[in-house]
């Protein structure tokens, strides 16, 4: 996601905090994001050499799925069909990350697969299509993605080798957000959503370019793929979700050995993915606007004769006003 306040150096060097709308303009709209997305990469690269987070390869027969660890809490993934050795990455943040697992692999690069046009998820696409002559670049034309190649329309599929992608259109983080769902059935594997800044383990990407209403749809989206579906997100957030989703419900059993279960993880740098959505129903607030007991412990019930999906859209925001102000203390 866009990085927090103060990010934009003021006259004179001192640090003060800008407005959320004006900061997210300087950082998606300008070159100003572009040089802030730089110095992320330089300075993760300082401080995290090896990465933020142990990736642990996933397989399948054929499947192999390698999340990267880039800058200070991104994740790309390399996907690789492995009888031909064709790959596609999904949101390539650091492309020299990228490339040293391509190289390690020994795969050939034909897809990147972007989200959104966010600098943390797109600022590899030049150097890696610099590289890989013969690779094309995915996503919605509705977001200024680097390099783009082949917009990409809602339920529209793409092949990679063996691998089948379904873009689906999830407006809210930004008018041009798209998740992308391997077809798991060929391979006797549950499908994969590869999610972005739409969904996280035990969170959601800031509706930075939408209402609560576009995002509390994009979400039912992603919760209509089956519960099986594994859930792959664009950060590694899961602790600070779980630990504010763990104060909006206290007797929440299911989260509360999840939180259990990151603290472990996290201790040991090990990555926290992928959930699943089935999993996710249980523990994460952004998708229990349905629940009375998320409803009750926020304060809030349906009015008479108010349409559930606006309540439930209701129940979102202030969701979403409670994590923004967890994360600002």
């Amino acid at each position: 996601e866009p990085p927090p306040p103060a990010f934009v150096p003021p006259p004179g060097g001192r640090a003060h905090r800008v407005s959320a709308l004006p900061r997210y303009s300087l950082y998606a709209r300008t070159r100003l994001g572009y040089l802030f997305y730089q110095r992320q990469v330089k300075k993760a690269r300082e401080r995290y050499p090896h990465g933020h987070s142990v990736p642990q390869p996933f397989c399948f027969p054929g499947v192999k799925i390698l999340p990267i660890p880039v800058l200070s809490n991104n994740y790309s993934y390399l996907v690789i069909d492995t009888g031909s050795g064709q790959a596609a990455v999904i949101d390539p943040s650091d492309p020299l990350a990228v490339q040293a697992a391509i190289e390690e692999e020994g795969v050939m690069l034909e897809a990147i697969f972007c989200t959104h046009k966010h600098w943390d998820h797109s600022g590899g696409n030049e150097a890696l299509c610099q590289k890989h002559n013969s690779c094309r670049v995915y996503g919605s034309a509705l977001d200024a993605i680097p390099q783009l190649t082949n917009p990409l329309a809602d339920r529209e599929k793409v092949s990679v080798g063996c691998l089948t992608f379904e873009a689906l259109a999830t407006p809210g983080h930004t008018v041009g957000h798209m998740v992308y769902v391997l077809d798991g059935a060929p391979f006797g594997s549950p499908p994969c959503l590869f999610s972005g800044d739409l969904l996280f383990l035990a969170g959601c990407g800031r509706p930075f370019e939408g209402s609560p209403e576009t995002m509390l749809a994009s979400l039912d989206v992603a919760v209509g793929l089956g519960e099986d579906t594994l859930l792959w997100p664009g950060h590694e957030y899961a602790l600070e979700c779980l630990t504010f989703a763990s104060l909006l419900e206290l007797d929440n059993s299911a989260l509360e050995q999840k939180l259990q279960w990151a603290v472990q993880q996290r201790q040991e740098k090990r990555s926290t993915c992928p959930s699943t959505l089935g999993e996710e129903q249980t523990y994460n607030p952004f998708l229990r606007t349905h629940r009375p007991e998320l409803q009750e412990a926020l304060g809030l019930w349906q009015g008479t004769g108010e349409d559930p999906d606006a309540f439930r859209a209701r129940v979102l925001k202030e969701v979403r006003r409670r994590k923004d102000l967890y994360q600002a203390t």
